[in-house]
């Protein structure tokens, strides 16, 4: 979201962020907006942290049905405070007359929002404004569940690890996945929000009619990555809107990645949300790398491991795009978080993927199909495995020329999606919405929708004109058999 601010603001756009006071990604000061800071009600203290653990340690260790069901509900459980919280903070903003009359008399163009916390989905429904979404995760999933048919015999569910490829018994479980989302959706989204709507929305309303009611979708994603599937004509893909070409490496890491020769550098990062694995997991991959004649950047902000070689630099930060785009960078081991994959996609990069949570495994699936990165699961790391699965990827040169091509692929578009995106914000704000781009079925009532009302009337029909048919023809037979037998007598 702060790249699509900051290119909004380059081209004039006046900006107003609301954020919770201790969100520490959306800074209160900032040269490109005007925030407006809430306190929120209640806050989890690093309820995630202690989750991100547990399902690492479960991984690792192997998880009985029991641990599952534990982390499943631990992570509903969290999913849901996060969705009551925010939704509190709205109707902080809401029964603040004077902050409502300020919103009002700022006579804002939008409201651009990301729906996977979808508070302000309502916010613009009492503002009666238009609404832009940055999205790829909604309230309950995967967005284009929402929107846009979803046949589950070939779109496979987030968190099912298939492809669109999937045979009878994949399909019985993809259907079950579904059915978890839709119970998430019910039980952890739906009350926070259908109280919010009772409260302060005349007549009403559910955050699913209000995603479907959302002017233009900005989905970060694009079919080189995702999977073939039915879309809609107000969902504009913009996957890999936040890629650029390399800048510079500052002079010191440029000097290490140089020092490499031809043998080039790998880079390792699991993102910001996770600092470093277990330790044995650690001290087996950095004793990988110190046999290997590449150079190593990784980033690790836990315990250094005690068999780190001198070919490995260790750092807590990483200029991640600007490697990306270094020639001399061999492969990208990731967690398979969707930015980071987006990236090495742009730079042609293959990747060595270790998925922990969330939509990561999903993520690296549609590369391995593709034959442009390989998976290890962190339960199946040792020395050897991970040494076996990062020599396939650098030495076999598939990989890279799989992932070379879906890099020309995305580049090659009429127009790169940071300029598709700020167009269809500015399309929105010049019409004051797109309203003739969005389906009215979502008004329908899901028997209409699947037009189940209207087969029940043909079977009826059909049904009534084949007893008539068989009475008449009984009724012919019966007095033909009487005439019959009257002749007879």
């Amino acid at each position: 979201m702060r790249i699509l601010l900051e290119e909004l603001h380059a081209r004039g756009h006046d900006i107003t962020v609301i954020r919770i006071s201790n969100n520490l990604y959306i800074q209160e000061e900032s040269p490109i907006y005007r925030s407006i800071t809430i306190e929120p009600d209640e806050v989890l203290d690093n309820f995630f942290d202690v989750y991100l653990q547990e399902q690492i340690r479960a991984q690792r260790e192997g998880a009985s049905a029991f641990t599952f069901l534990k982390l499943t509900k631990d992570f509903l459980s969290m999913i849901s405070q996060v969705h009551s919280i925010m939704c509190n903070v709205v109707a902080q903003i809401l029964d603040d007359a004077n902050m409502v009359q300020s919103l009002r008399d700022s006579q804002y163009d939008l409201v651009l929002t990301d729906p996977a916390i979808a508070p302000g989905l309502v916010l613009a429904k009492y503002l009666k404004l238009p609404v832009v979404l940055n999205v790829r995760w909604i309230t309950s999933g995967e967005g284009l569940f929402a929107i846009a048919p979803s046949p589950l015999s070939y779109i496979p569910v987030p968190g099912s690890g298939f492809t669109d490829n999937m045979n009878f018994m994949q399909r019985v479980k993809n259907l079950f996945f579904h059915s978890i989302i839709m119970f998430q959706q019910k039980f952890t989204a739906d009350p926070s929000y259908d109280v919010l709507c009772a409260k302060y929305i005349e007549g009403g309303c559910d955050i699913i009619s209000l995603l479907q009611e959302a002017d233009i979708w900005l989905y970060r994603s694009d079919f080189v990555f995702e999977f073939p599937r039915p879309t809609m004509p107000n969902v504009v893909y913009i996957g890999g809107f936040q890629c650029k070409p390399a800048q510079p490496l500052p002079a010191e890491l440029e000097e290490f990645v140089q020092s490499a020769g031809q043998h080039g550098v790998i880079v390792m990062t699991l993102g910001t949300l996770v600092d470093a694995l277990p330790k044995e997991v650690t001290d087996e991959i950095a004793s990988v790398f110190a046999k290997m004649p590449q150079k190593v950047i990784w980033r690790h902000k836990g315990e250094r491991p005690s068999t780190v070689g001198n070919n490995t630099l260790i750092v807590d930060w990483m200029p991640q795009k600007d490697l990306l785009g270094h020639p001399q960078t061999k492969v990208f081991i990731a967690h398979g978080g969707t930015n980071g994959v987006q990236e090495a996609i742009y730079h042609g990069v293959p990747v060595l993927g270790i998925p922990l949570l969330f939509d990561q495994y999903d993520n690296l699936l549609r590369l391995q199909e593709r034959g442009a990165g390989k998976i290890i699961q962190l339960r199946d790391i040792n020395g050897h495995s991970f040494e076996q699965n990062l020599l396939e990827v650098l030495h076999q040169d598939s990989y890279r020329l799989n992932m070379q091509r879906l890099s020309r692929l995305h580049r090659d578009q009429p127009v790169a999606p940071m300029d598709q995106a700020i167009f269809w914000v500015e399309y929105v704000m010049r019409h004051k919405g797109a309203p003739h781009l969005r389906t009215e079925a979502y008004k329908m009532p899901w028997y209409s929708y699947y037009s189940l009302d209207v087969v029940l009337v043909l079977l009826t029909a059909v049904t009534l004109l084949l007893l008539s048919s068989l009475a008449i023809f009984r009724f012919i037979c019966c007095r033909f058999t009487r005439k019959t037998k009257v002749k007879q007598k």
